[in-house]
């Protein structure tokens, strides 16, 4: 691999990583894990650890009870609430990890944007499913789980094996985020202003009308 092909690959692999922390984080540590450990895929030496069978089997743990809690309506905005301080956070690390043993200053910069990334893929994904449990059903919960599970797994692969494809359809996620989630925002503010409201109008004193009362007679 000549030295374009390996900051194509690595660029990827950044990118790739951070984006799917926002979604998925167990499914992405456990899948890089598997690969590494059998040989599929060389990580980066400072990404190494994620062989580990401790950390592979923690995720693929971690990653079962996501599966349910994140197909569950109500469950899964508690859930991804939660992993706002978790998901962004080793987006980061795994970003910065990712580059290798290079410059700290680059490992910084790695960790900026990949933190970024991070925070707009689980921004888009915790933002939607609040919209989506606005729906009494559960089946838009299950569609959507499975789709972003799909993804992360399909994301993954790509960003390892074909690099440039991913960073073309990575370019497109930026472009579609940045009409998205501006949407999302404003259905977000509308739902909370609605159950602000009934809350609100729940907890209102009575009213009574009419003449006061007269003392005396």
């Amino acid at each position: 691999m000549d030295a374009y092909q390996q900051i194509i690959a690595t660029i990827s692999l950044t990118m790739g990583v951070a984006w799917a922390s926002g979604i998925n984080l167990y499914a992405t540590i456990a899948m890089l894990g598997l690969l590494g450990n059998s040989g599929n895929i060389v990580l980066p030496e400072t990404l190494l650890v994620l062989q580990d069978p401790l950390v592979i089997i923690s995720a693929c743990v971690m990653y079962c009870v996501e599966f349910f809690a994140d197909k569950t309506p109500g469950i899964d905005t508690g859930w991804d609430a939660i992993h706002s301080f978790i998901r962004i956070p080793a987006g980061v690390i795994l970003a910065a990890g990712a580059v290798g043993d290079v410059s700290p200053a680059l490992a910084v910069a790695a960790g900026i944007l990949g933190g970024t990334v991070s925070a707009t893929s689980h921004m888009i994904k915790a933002g939607s499913r609040v919209l989506i449990n606005t729906s009494p059903e559960p089946f838009s919960n299950w569609a959507a789980s499975v789709t972003e599970d799909v993804a992360v797994l399909g994301g993954l692969w790509a960003a390892l094996h074909y690099p440039i494809a991913f960073l073309v359809a990575f370019v497109v996620f930026l472009i579609l985020s940045i009409w998205m989630l501006p949407k999302i925002w404003r259905g977000m503010v509308l739902i909370f202003r609605k159950v602000r409201g009934i809350f609100v109008k729940d907890n209102q004193p009575p009213s009574f009308h009419g003449p006061p009362p007269r003392l005396g007679s």
